[in-house]
C-alpha cells in the first residue's frame, strides 16, 4: 500500500504540472486507454480487460536539458487490481535532430515495485523519429532482473497521422533462471483536424518461454503545446518501460 501510495503521489503530480507549467511553455499530453490482453500459456489461455489513464509533460531543466515526467494508472477489471507507474527522464538535444539522455522509473509488479534505470537516444528526420534504449530492470523482493534492448521507428504520414513499429529484446533472470523476452509492436495514431485530440490503436506482443501475451489497446488523447511531431521532438515521446509491465503479470 505504502509503495503504491508513493507512486500515485508521483503519477498525480505529473498530471497536475501540465497546466501549471502553461506559461513557461511545455510539451505533453493525456490520455485515456482500453486494453484488452490474451494470455497463452500452451493449451491455456485467458483473457483479462484494463482501462489506463497517463499523462507526460516535457519542460526546459537547465542549460539546455531537458526534464520529462510520465505517470500512468492502469485498473485490471478481471484481478480488480490497481497499478501505477512513473518515469523521469533528463534528456538533451545536440544540435536539432539528436536527443540523449537517461531515465529513472518505478511500476507496480504484483504487490512490490519494479525498478528501472536506463539510457535513450531518439534521432529525428523530416518526416520520422528514430528511438533506441537500453534498460535495466529489478524487483529484489520477487527476485527479478532484466536487461532490455529496446527500438521504435515512427513514420509521419501526414502532420496529422502518425505509424510506427518496435522491437524489444530482454534477458530475463527470474529466481536464478534465464529467460529470454522478445517484444514486438505496432501502432497509429490520428490526430483530429484543428483540434487537441486524437485517437490511438496499438498491438503489442511478448514472448517469453512457453508464455505469449497478446495486448490491443485504443485510446483517446489530449495534446498541449503542439501536435504530434511536436510531443516527439520536444522530449515528449521518450521509452524507458523496460519490462516492468510484464513483470505485473509473473
Amino acid at each position: 500500500m505504502k509503495k503504491s501510495l508513493v507512486l500515485a503521489s508521483a503519477v498525480a503530480a505529473t498530471l497536475v504540472a501540465a497546466p501549471a507549467f502553461a506559461q513557461s511553455g511545455p510539451v505533453g499530453s493525456v490520455g485515456v486507454s482500453y486494453s484488452n490482453s490474451s494470455v497463452d500459456f500452451g493449451s491455456t489461455d485467458a483473457d483479462t480487460d484494463s482501462y489506463a489513464i497517463d499523462g507526460v509533460v516535457a519542460v526546459d531543466a537547465f542549460a539546455g536539458w531537458t526534464a520529462t515526467f510520465a505517470g500512468s494508472v492502469a485498473h485490471n477489471d478481471d484481478a480488480n487490481d490497481t497499478g501505477v507507474a512513473g518515469t523521469a527522464h533528463l534528456t538533451r538535444l545536440s544540435g536539432s535532430d539528436l536527443r540523449f539522455g537517461g531515465f529513472v522509473g518505478a511500476a507496480d509488479a504484483g504487490d512490490e515495485t519494479a525498478w528501472t534505470f536506463g539510457g535513450e537516444v531518439q534521432k529525428y528526420l523530416a518526416n520520422a523519429t528514430l528511438t533506441g534504449s537500453v534498460a535495466y530492470t529489478t524487483a529484489d523482493d520477487i527476485d527479478v532482473d532484466a536487461w532490455t534492448v529496446a527500438g521504435d521507428a515512427a513514420f509521419y504520414v501526414t502532420p496529422n497521422l502518425r505509424l510506427n513499429a518496435g522491437l524489444g529484446y530482454s534477458k530475463v533472470d527470474i529466481v536464478g533462471t534465464d529467460a529470454d523476452l522478445w517484444t514486438y509492436g505496432m501502432g497509429a495514431e490520428y490526430e483530429i483536424s484543428n483540434t487537441p485530440f486524437s485517437v490511438a490503436a496499438g498491438f503489442n506482443r511478448g514472448d517469453i518461454e512457453d508464455v505469449t501475451i497478446d495486448t490491443w489497446t485504443i485510446g483517446l488523447r489530449y495534446s498541449f503545446g503542439g501536435g504530434l511531431q511536436a510531443r516527439d521532438r520536444a522530449g515528449a515521446a521518450l521509452p524507458g518501460a523496460g519490462v516492468a509491465g510484464l513483470l505485473g503479470a509473473l
